[in-house]
């Protein structure tokens, strides 16, 4: 008997919408969304062909719609309502602002083809949320970076980039393929293939000075974005660390934990807690992070981060006389 329970109708309705969401969809792709196998995947296809949705299929390939089907309009239910208003808070204040203006663009859309009683559901909420950034994520000489790295991305078009480092005085001017762009550690960065270097570099979207379009397309086939990050993740030699804090301001430490190594910590006597890292930098970046709360705090190991961070009293002692 074949499963006509109101899940199985939802999953079918939900497979026709990511069929038309995309140019081909593997089935492999929708047994993992929907958590099934490909045997039920393959008996949904069949349904929704007996009903009259025009789908053809390759094989090894993927399914997808014949050209001109489009479903009717998409009704949402409330907790994709909900969604949406974090989504547009999020592209407010996390993306430059030519993909914000075409989020918002595509928001109104959104909204007309909603029942008047999710608009209402939207309009009570949408105030009451707020994001907020603590460094700008763009230069304001390049605003839209993020628009134009998508833009050539999907083209395979170069860009011309103004780029300056942390350390650098002077701006480098550089031709660049990217790759792809990720968010990590509250910044936007982007990977690419830069001409001038003749190999991958990361670059934060902060520090670009200046982005511009060519006409140049790629030189190289590149590989996927996940391929290039993992490449980088080579060892890098830490340090075991292990400090003593009050459980009371344990809490504190946790914002930045994870930058310096974190690791695990366990509650010893008297309500401390000690903590173990395996830092990478315990001549400069750990010992400064540490003198932020090391009144409280207590180095177990090793001897040598005492003697660097004595090393930074000493020179701040100096410096205050």
């Amino acid at each position: 008997m074949l499963d006509e329970t109101p899940k199985r109708f939802d999953r079918i309705v939900a497979i026709l919408i990511q069929l038309q969401s995309k140019k081909i969809v593997k089935a492999q792709e929708l047994a993992d969304r929907f958590e099934c196998s490909l045997r039920t995947i393959y008996r949904d296809i069949r349904t929704l062909e007996a009903s009259g949705v025009p789908i053809y299929s390759e094989a090894g390939v993927g399914y997808a719609l014949m050209d001109g089907y489009r479903l009717p309009p998409v009704m949402f239910t409330r907790e994709e309502v909900s969604s949406f208003i974090a989504a547009e808070k999020l592209m407010q204040k996390f993306t430059d602002p030519s993909l914000g203006n075409h989020h918002a663009s595509a928001m109104y859309k959104l909204k007309s083809v909603m029942r008047s009683t999710d608009k209402d559901w939207l309009s009570n909420i949408e105030s009451k949320i707020l994001m907020q950034t603590s460094e700008p994520m763009f230069n304001d000489s390049s605003p839209n970076t993020l628009a134009l790295l998508f833009e050539s991305i999907a083209e395979k078009k170069q860009i011309l980039l103004s780029y300056k480092t942390i350390e650098s005085v002077e701006v480098s001017h550089r031709n660049i393929e990217p790759v792809g762009v990720f968010h990590e550690h509250n910044n936007w960065y982007f990977l690419g293939y830069c001409h001038l270097r003749q190999d991958y570099r990361q670059f934060r979207t902060d520090r670009i000075q200046g982005i511009k379009k060519t006409d140049l397309k790629f030189t190289i086939e590149h590989d996927s974005l996940e391929t290039y990050l993992a490449k980088t993740e080579h060892p890098i030699q830490t340090t075991k660390v292990r400090i003593l804090v009050p459980k009371k301001i344990c809490g504190y430490l946790r914002y930045e934990q994870k930058y310096h190594g974190y690791v695990s910590q366990k509650e010893v006597e008297d309500d401390q807690i000690e903590m173990t890292f395996m830092s990478r930098d315990i001549v400069n970046g750990f010992p400064r992070w540490f003198l932020m709360f090391g009144d409280y705090a207590k180095i177990l190991e090793p001897e040598m981060l005492k003697e660097n961070v004595l090393k930074l009293l000493e020179i701040n002692r100096e410096r205050l006389l």
